[in-house]
C-alpha cells in the first residue's frame, strides 16, 4: 500500500521480521523512496517539540526519557522563537548521533482567518500561489543548511483557522498546494501539521474530492489526552497510511528528564523522519539504540 494523499511516498517493506524495538519501544526503518531518490526513513514511537530547540547537553540528558525524535522548527517567518540560538548543522548532526529523529517544521505564512492574534501579522497575500512556491523554496535551503538532505519530510505548520470562511480556506488551500509542488519538485517529502477540526478536515475533504500536490504526511493536533493516531474522526481509516501519520495528542506541559525540564507537546509517530547529511565528531553514549533496517 501507498500513501493515500497525493503522490507515493512510501513503499511498504519487503516482508521479514520486524526490526526488534529499543526499550521504550521506538522503531526506525527504511523504506524506498521515488525511483532515484534517496531511501526514506520512518520513524515509530513517542515524539515532542518545544518552541526553541534545546541545547545539546539536555537533549543528552533527554535520552533517558521515553521520546526518540523531536520536532524542530527549523524554518519560517511565522516562528514563535524565531531565534533558535542553539540550531545549527552541528546541532543536527550531534544529536542525530546520540540517535534521534528529527522532524523538521515550517512555520511560514498563515491562514488570513487564522484564530492566534499572534500569527496573524503573518497572513496569506493576495497571490498565495506564488507566496507558497517561494515559501516552499526557502523551506527546502533552510533544511539544506542544516543537514537535512533530499527525502526528508519537511511538515508545513498552519496554524488552526476559523471555520466556514470558504475564501479563508479556498486561499490557504493555494499556498499549502504550491507549497507542496515545490518542496517535492526540489527532491524532499511535503508534510502538513494543523487542528485537526480546521485545516487537517479541510485537506481531507479535498483528498476524497480527488485534489492534487496534497501533503504526502499528516500531523494533526487533537488533545485528547491520549494518542490516538489511526482512529481519528476527521480522516479516513486508510488515508495518509502507511507511515504517514502524527497525532500531537497533548500540548503546553511541563515535562523533566535528567533534570533537564522543558515545556512541550507530546506526539505519536508512525511517519517519515530527516535524512541527516552532515557528520559530527561528537561522541554521544547510546543508552537507548535505536534499531535500523
Amino acid at each position: 500500500m501507498v500513501a493515500v494523499a497525493g503522490a507515493t511516498l512510501l513503499t511498504a517493506p519487503a516482508p521479514g521480521p520486524a526490526p526488534a524495538p529499543d526499550p521504550a519501544g521506538a522503531r526506525l526503518r527504511t523504506a524506498p523512496a521515488l525511483a532515484g531518490a534517496p531511501a526514506l526513513a520512518y520513524f515509530e514511537g513517542k515524539a515532542f517539540d518545544t518552541c526553541e530547540a534545546p541545547s545539546v547537553a539536555v537533549m543528552k540528558a533527554w535520552r533517558s526519557s521515553s521520546y526518540g525524535a523531536v520536532g524542530v522548527y527549523f524554518g519560517g517567518r511565522g516562528r514563535g522563537c524565531p531565534k533558535q540560538r542553539e540550531l545549527s548543522a552541528a546541532w543536527v548532526a550531534s544529536v542525530h548521533a546520540m540517535g534521534w529523529r528529527l522532524l523538521p517544521l515550517f512555520v511560514g505564512s498563515q491562514a488570513p482567518c487564522v484564530v492566534s492574534p499572534a500569527k496573524r501579522p503573518y497572513a496569506i497575500g493576495a497571490d498565495p500561489s506564488r507566496q507558497g512556491t517561494n515559501e516552499g523554496a526557502e523551506a527546502v535551503r533552510a533544511a539544506q543548511a542544516l543537514g537535512m538532505g533530499a527525502s526528508s519530510p519537511l511538515y508545513l505548520d498552519i496554524e488552526a483557522y476559523e471555520r466556514g470562511d470558504a475564501r479563508c480556506a479556498a486561499t490557504t488551500l493555494s499556498f499549502v498546494r504550491a507549497w507542496n509542488r515545490e518542496v517535492r519538485r526540489l527532491g524532499y517529502v511535503p508534510g502538513f501539521y494543523s487542528s485537526a477540526d480546521s485545516g487537517v478536515r479541510d485537506i481531507e475533504a479535498q483528498r476524497r474530492a480527488g485534489t492534487k500536490d496534497l501533503p504526502a504526511v499528516m500531523w494533526f493536533a487533537r488533545w485528547r489526552g491520549q494518542p490516538s493516531l489511526y482512529t481519528e474522526s476527521v480522516l479516513h481509516p486508510q488515508a495518509w497510511t502507511p507511515h504517514a501519520r502524527i497525532h500531537q495528542y497533548v500540548g503546553d506541559v511541563a515535562e523533566s528528564h535528567g533534570g533537564r525540564l522543558l515545556h512541550i507537546d507530546r506526539s505519536e509517530v508512525d511517519a517519515p523522519v530527516a535524512r541527516v547529511t552532515t557528520r559530527t565528531a561528537f561522541a554521544a553514549t547510546r543508552p537507548r539504540p535505536v534499531q535500523e533496517r
